[in-house]
C-alpha cells in the first residue's frame, strides 16, 4: 500500500499525518508549548484527512467566485465613481476616498463578529445576507449622490456590511473542501474579484455616460441581486463550523501570528491606493475618463491573473514564500515603475505588474492562515487577522489623498502624485520585510516549500 505523508501546520504545533494506520507523528523540534495541542488541532487533522479536494467543492468555489466578483470587483471600481463625483463637484478626492475605504474597512471592524455570525447562521444564509446588503447599499446610494453624508451611510456602511460578511464566507469555506489544492482554490475564488472589477469598470463607465451617477449605482445593485443571490444558494459547509472562542488570544503567543497580524496591518494601507487613484492619475495625464476606466479594468484583470498565479504558487512553492514575493513585487513596482509612468506605455506596465502582485495578497492570506494555523481555526484566525487591517483600509487611501492635496492636487499634474506614491511603496516594502521574517521564523532554509 502506498504511503502518503502530508503536512498540516497550526499555530499550536507542526505535525505530520502518516496515512498508514492513521497515526500522527509529532515534530520533536517544535518550540510551541505542548499544552496548546488541543481539540482544534485534532479537528484540523481529522477534517483535512477527509477533505475531498474536488467534487462539490468546485461548485462551492464557483459560487464563491461569483460573490467575490461583486464585493471585490465593485469595491475596486470605487475610483471610477469617485472620479465622476469629483467632476460633479460633490467633494474632494480625499473625502470621497474615505467612502470607498470605509466599505472595505468594515471587513476589519466586523471580522471577529462575522466569524461568529457565520458559525451561527451557516455559510449559505450568511452569503445570502451579505449579497442582499451589497445590493441594497448600491441601490440606496443612487438616492444619495448629492449628499456626502448619505453616501457614507449607503456606499460606505451598508455596502461595507455586505462586503465584510461576504469576505468571511469566501475566506472560510474553501478550506473545508480543499487541502492539497487549497492555494489554487483560493486563487480561483479571489480571481473572480479581479475579473469582476475588469468588467464592472467598463459597465460603470458606460452607465455614467448614459444614465448618470445615480442610476449607475442602482443598476449595479440590481445586477448584484440578480446574479449574487442565486450563487449564494449553492454555498454550504461540508461539515458544521466548529464552535471556537470569540477571540483566541493565545495565538499571539506564536511569533508568526503576531508578525502576520502586523504585516497585514501595514500592507493594507497602500493596497487601495492604485485602484482608487489611477482614474484621477490618467485624467491628470490629459486622458479621458474612459481611459481611466480602461486602466482600472487592466489593473483588475491583472489582479485576477495574479490571484490565480499566486494560488498556483502557494501549492507549489508554499503560501508563505508566495506572500513574501507578492508583497515585494508590489513594493518594487510602486517605487520603481509608477513614479516614471509619465505616458500610457510605462503606466500600463506598472498597472499589469502591480495588479498581479496586489491580487496575490488576498488570495494568499487565507491559504497562509489555513496551512499555518489549522483549517478548523480559519474562521477565528482570519477574523482576528483582518481586524488589524482596519487602519489601513480606512485611512490608507485617504492619507494618499491628503498627501496629493498637500502637493497641489490632481490639477497640479502627475508630479503631485509622487509623494503619495512613495508613501504607498514604502508601506508595502515594510510589509514585505515582515513577511520575510515570518518565513524565516517558520524555517530558516531559504529554498524550502513553506
Amino acid at each position: 500500500m502506498a504511503t502518503i505523508t502530508q503536512s498540516v501546520s497550526t499555530a499550536v504545533e507542526l505535525q505530520e499525518r502518516n496515512q498508514v494506520g492513521g497515526r500522527l507523528t509529532k515534530h520533536t523540534g517544535d518550540p510551541t508549548p505542548p499544552e496548546d495541542s488541543d481539540e482544534l488541532l485534532q479537528a484540523s487533522l481529522a477534517a483535512d484527512a477527509e477533505v475531498p479536494d474536488g467534487g462539490y467543492g468546485w461548485v462551492v468555489i464557483s459560487a464563491c467566485a461569483v460573490i467575490t466578483w461583486w464585493f471585490i470587483g465593485t469595491s475596486y471600481c470605487w475610483g471610477v465613481l469617485q472620479a465622476a463625483l469629483v467632476r460633479e463637484g460633490l467633494s474632494s478626492s480625499s473625502t470621497l476616498a474615505f467612502i470607498g475605504s470605509l466599505a472595505t474597512a468594515c471587513i476589519s471592524f466586523l471580522g471577529i463578529i462575522n466569524a461568529n455570525i457565520i458559525r451561527r447562521l451557516g455559510t449559505r444564509i450568511s452569503a445570502l445576507l451579505g449579497i442582499f446588503l451589497l445590493g441594497l447599499g448600491q441601490v440606496l446610494s443612487g438616492f444619495a449622490t448629492k449628499n456626502v453624508g448619505g453616501l457614507f451611510a449607503t456606499a460606505g456602511v451598508l455596502f461595507g456590511l455586505g462586503v465584510s460578511i461576504c469576505f468571511m464566507v469566501v475566506s472560510a469555506i474553501p478550506a473545508q473542501y480543499f487541502r492539497a489544492k487549497r492555494g489554487i482554490a483560493n486563487g480561483i475564488v479571489y480571481a473572480g474579484g479581479g475579473l469582476g472589477g475588469t468588467v464592472i469598470s467598463f459597465i460603470m463607465n458606460a452607465l455614467l455616460g448614459k444614465v448618470g451617477v445615480a442610476w449607475t449605482f442602482r443598476i449595479i445593485g440590481f445586477m448584484i441581486w440578480a446574479t449574487g443571490l442565486p450563487a449564494a444558494c449553492f454555498i454550504k459547509e461540508r461539515v458544521p463550523i466548529r464552535r471556537t472562542q470569540f477571540v483566541e488570544w493565545r495565538l499571539f503567543r506564536d511569533i508568526r501570528f503576531s508578525l502576520l497580524f502586523a504585516a497585514g496591518a501595514i500592507a493594507t494601507f497602500p493596497l487601495l491606493v492604485p485602484p482608487f487613484f489611477l482614474p484621477l492619475y490618467t485624467e491628470s495625464m490629459g486622458m479621458t475618463s474612459g481611459a481611466g476606466a480602461g486602466v482600472v479594468a487592466a489593473f483588475n484583470f491583472s489582479s485576477a491573473v495574479g490571484r490565480l498565479m499566486c494560488g498556483f504558487c502557494s501549492d507549489r512553492l508554499g503560501p508563505l514564500n508566495t506572500l513574501f514575493m507578492s508583497l515585494l513585487l508590489s513594493a518594487l513596482s510602486i517605487l520603481v515603475l509608477w513614479p516614471v509612468s509619465t505616458s500610457i506605455g510605462p503606466l500600463i506596465v506598472f498597472v499589469i505588474i502591480n495588479g498581479m502582485a496586489n491580487g496575490g495578497f488576498f488570495s494568499t492570506m487565507p491559504t497562509v492562515v489555513g496551512n499555518v494555523f489549522g483549517s478548523a481555526r480559519v474562521g477565528v484566525a482570519m477574523g482576528m487577522i483582518v481586524t488589524s487591517w482596519a487602519g489601513g483600509y480606512l485611512m490608507g487611501a485617504p492619507i494618499a489623498g491628503y498627501i496629493l492635496n498637500a502637493s497641489g492636487g490632481e490639477d497640479a499634474g502627475i508630479g503631485a502624485y509622487r509623494p503619495a506614491i512613495f508613501y504607498a511603496g514604502g508601506m508595502t516594502l515594510s510589509a514585505s520585510l515582515l513577511a520575510m521574517l515570518i518565513r524565516l521564523k517558520t524555517d530558516a532554509q531559504p529554498f524550502k516549500r513553506l
